[in-house]
């Protein structure tokens, strides 16, 4: 689990209690808010101390830092946050827990390929010639192959051509030559489900 350590100074006990509490709330399973330290008064060359050594950020609600307090944390680069609205505050460290989220992953089918010929070559494999009938096929994408709407292998192009060119990707209504990466078992009338897999920053 990763963690994101907080020190928070506050005009009174009753700021910092509010804002300790909202913050805790933010926790996930994932990332978890960890005030290692939390008083009523300006910040101090101290507070600036511990936060360094803790790679903390430093919270002042209603306060801010003393004139040496404030020349260590630029000379050290100590991230100082200053709010006098609790909300504001929630809202920023929410932005940068889910800053700390991994990215999602997830998948796009972006195009569909009939088989409608197979050449066996020497030394090569199984060539299959195909037909794009919807979407994309790419170079780099994953595919499935499909039969009677059964995945039977997922795995990856080994080459694409148009004619004897490679190429990039086909788009539909043309037709192309592909061979799979360790896969020669394909047949007349297999379809090949082409997907991409995005990844999507994920909030909290």
């Amino acid at each position: 689990m990763q963690q994101l350590p907080i020190i928070l100074k506050a005009d009174m006990q009753g700021s910092y209690e509010g804002l300790a509490h909202a913050l805790s709330k933010l926790s996930t399973d994932e990332v978890k808010v960890n005030i290692i330290h939390s008083a009523v008064g300006a910040i101090t060359e101290s507070d600036v101390n511990l936060a360094l050594a803790s790679k903390a950020v430093l919270i002042g609600f209603n306060v801010r830092a003393d004139a040496s307090a404030r020349k260590l944390a630029e000379s050290s680069g100590v991230d100082i946050r200053y709010y006098n609205i609790i909300y504001e505050a929630v809202d920023e460290v929410k932005a940068a827990l889910s800053g700390m989220l991994a990215p999602e992953k997830r998948e796009s089918v972006i195009g569909s390929v009939e088989v409608r010929q197979v050449f066996v070559i020497s030394k090569v494999g199984t060539i299959a010639g195909c037909y794009v009938t919807d979407g994309v096929i790419k170079r780099n994408a994953g595919v499935r192959v499909l039969r009677n709407n059964v995945v039977i292998h997922q795995g990856e192009l080994d080459s694409l051509k148009r004619f004897k060119d490679d190429v990039k990707e086909v788009k539909a209504n043309f037709e192309c030559g592909l061979s799979l990466k360790n896969f020669n078992d394909i047949q007349e009338g297999d379809i090949l489900e082409v997907f991409e897999v995005v990844e999507v920053a994920r909030s909290l």
